[in-house]
């Protein structure tokens, strides 16, 4: 299988259906797992680091209007511009993300910390040159979005862990952002989202980041290199 797909997708998999969301996976079988969101905000429905496929459309018009589009990592532009076109509104990208916002042929509106009205917050994650993305939290429905540091897909976990931290983070996770956070679900861009005891998962995850970075290079390793150099043509 390969890491990331780069045909034409024929599917959309909805994943993690809940009240104020849905996500999908463009590609089901592809290595990298790259996951989207739509969750609904005061002002509508946020698209969040989207990949477009046949039935996304669908989605959407079940979930709400759409307020607008938003790309929070340097390397998930993906869809964005063309899910954006269709819909008539802007891309909004963190004004730190500037090789995500060079990708993108939609409208871009920059923006520090806050996702228009969606009630999401976001802070930068910036560990080492090359790696900037931001993680998204909403206090009132205790949603936490982690672009990529975080992730479920097996590239990302080691072991019985639900919930992973890429390779190249796990020295330096950021516990500073997430570990006063009480998360009701973590939902990430790589892989389906938690839904149930995702404080446990994400308190796992950092607690045990450092601990299983010997394991998880002998297990994931190779494929995150490759997965790494494969994400610079994006």
């Amino acid at each position: 299988m390969p890491m990331y797909a780069r045909d034409e997708p024929t599917e959309c998999r909805p994943i993690g259906r809940w009240e104020n969301g849905v996500g999908w996976l463009a590609h089901p079988h592809e290595n990298g797992q790259r996951a989207s969101h739509a969750i609904r905000g005061d002002d509508g429905v946020w698209i969040i680091d989207p990949l477009d496929a046949p039935g996304v459309d669908d989605l959407l018009e079940a979930v709400g209007e759409i307020a607008g589009v938003a790309v929070l990592s340097d390397y998930h532009a993906r869809g964005a511009s063309a899910i954006a076109e269709r819909h008539g509104v802007s891309v909004h990208v963190p004004r730190w993300l500037d090789r995500a916002a060079a990708r993108i042929d939609a409208p871009v509106e920059r923006f520090a910390w806050s996702l228009g009205d969606s009630g999401f917050v976001v802070q930068r994650y910036a560990p080492f040159p090359g790696w900037n993305e931001a993680i998204a939290y909403r206090e009132s429905d205790r949603t936490l979005y982690v672009p990529e540091a975080l992730g479920t897909a097996p590239l990302f976990t080691v072991g019985a862990e639900w919930l992973g931290i890429y390779l190249l983070c796990r020295a330096l996770p950021p516990r500073n952002l997430l570990v006063d956070l009480e998360p009701e679900r973590v939902l990430v861009g790589h892989g389906e989202g938690i839904f149930d005891d995702a404080a446990a998962a994400l308190s796992d995850a950092l607690d045990g980041a450092r601990r299983r970075f010997p394991h998880a290079v002998v297990t994931n390793g190779r494929a995150q290199l490759r997965a790494g150099i494969e994400a610079l043509g994006d």
